[in-house]
């Protein structure tokens, strides 16, 4: 394990929490020890991940709604981003498998890739601290921190749905403000997006711009206006979402 402990540039200082980490469950179906793999870890590294990356993203992006920094940190802790930063320390290498997962290409497969990844940060956290595991993950992922961005659409939600409804009718979003909940230092507020008479997103948020930008994501997401809605007869358009199903 030498050449992982390198790459990482950190040493255990118990060695079998780095085995636990590598131990796919495979091996234990196939040696009876069930009790020796790397799902736990892989269980406590996924919550020490969504925290470093909750409290970077909190940090570097101050004027992100919460639904904004909801999407990045998906898009950090998705299994494709943990298999990145598998690859990189190339941890398929290090993985202890059972000779049939190994020869169905369990190595690469990226199921296996990126529970490894969340199991070893698991590892290192209870070997050493926190502030000790935030330090590694920031740096194996400092490339893609530095690329991260919001697409067109999460950066500018309101304005990319009017974009796209306007290429089909000239006529423009709604907002409507349903709810104002909440002491006046501590409001939260709900409100939809009509469009033609169609409700096509609700969202919630801390203040009226907030939930109306939550709308938009909202109405993104679900894109009510693609056919057939938007090819309903004209009687038809001041229905709501629930009556064109």
């Amino acid at each position: 394990m030498n050449p992982l402990e390198k790459r990482l540039k950190y040493k255990f200082r118990n060695p079998l929490l780095l085995a636990e980490a590598m131990t796919h469950p495979s091996l234990g179906h196939e040696t009876q020890r069930h009790h020796f793999d790397n799902q736990r870890l892989e269980f406590l590294g996924d919550a020490v991940l969504q925290l470093i990356f909750t409290e970077w993203l909190f940090d570097h992006f101050k004027t992100f709604s919460e639904g904004q920094l909801t999407k990045l940190r998906s898009r950090l802790v998705s299994r494709e981003g943990l298999t990145t930063h598998a690859v990189r320390l190339n941890l398929g290498l290090h993985l202890m498998m059972g000779r049939g997962e190994e020869a169905s290409g369990g190595r690469e497969r990226s199921s296996a890739l990126a529970d490894a990844y969340e199991a070893l940060i698991g590892a290192i956290y209870l070997d050493s601290d926190y502030v000790t595991a935030r330090r590694i993950v920031l740096s194996e992922a400092r490339e893609d921190l530095e690329n991260l961005d919001l697409d067109p659409a999460d950066a500018n939600p309101k304005g990319r749905l009017q974009e796209i409804l306007q290429a089909i009718s000239p006529v423009s979003p709604k907002y409507v403000i349903l709810s104002a909940e909440g002491p006046e230092h501590s409001k939260h507020f709900g409100a939809r997006v009509v469009w033609n008479g169609c409700d096509l997103g609700s969202g919630k948020g801390r203040s009226k711009k907030e939930a109306e930008t939550a709308a938009a994501l909202d109405a993104l997401q679900h894109k009510i206006w693609d056919p057939p809605q938007s090819q309903q007869p004209a009687d038809n358009i001041g229905t709501t979402v629930n009556n064109t199903e």
